[in-house]
């Protein structure tokens, strides 16, 4: 595995922990997040796309689909962003620029891995 495809297998599975949270155990993800609690079905749902997202993330390394490797990098950096922007609007709790770093991070581990 390819050091690029191996930053992408990583964040893959940190997704599918994160989906997962979010399925079985989404007050709890949501209390650490500083958010309230839900007994609503959405929040599983997102699980439900988190963790598909982690599956198109950890299988793409497998197969170091380059292009799909290169695309996760500015998709990455746009979610940091968003999550940054909405701590700072106020719109969400500070604790998801915690996540937004994450994103950040892994996707410039992802770029430099492509520059060696």
């Amino acid at each position: 595995m390819t050091p690029a495809a191996r930053s992408v297998c990583y964040f893959g599975f940190y997704l599918y922990i994160t989906g997962l949270a979010l399925i079985t155990v989404p007050n709890l993800f949501l209390r650490t997040m500083q958010l309230p609690e839900t007994n609503e079905v959405w929040i599983r749902i997102v699980g439900v796309l988190v963790f598909c997202l982690g599956f198109y993330y950890h299988r793409s390394s497998v197969y170091n689909n380059v292009s799909f490797l290169k695309l996760t990098i500015p998709a990455r950096i746009f979610a940091a962003l968003c999550f940054f922007s909405f701590v700072v609007l106020k719109l969400a709790p500070p604790m998801l620029a915690g996540f937004g770093a994450v994103d950040l991070l892994a996707a410039l581990w992802t770029l430099l891995a492509f520059k060696k």
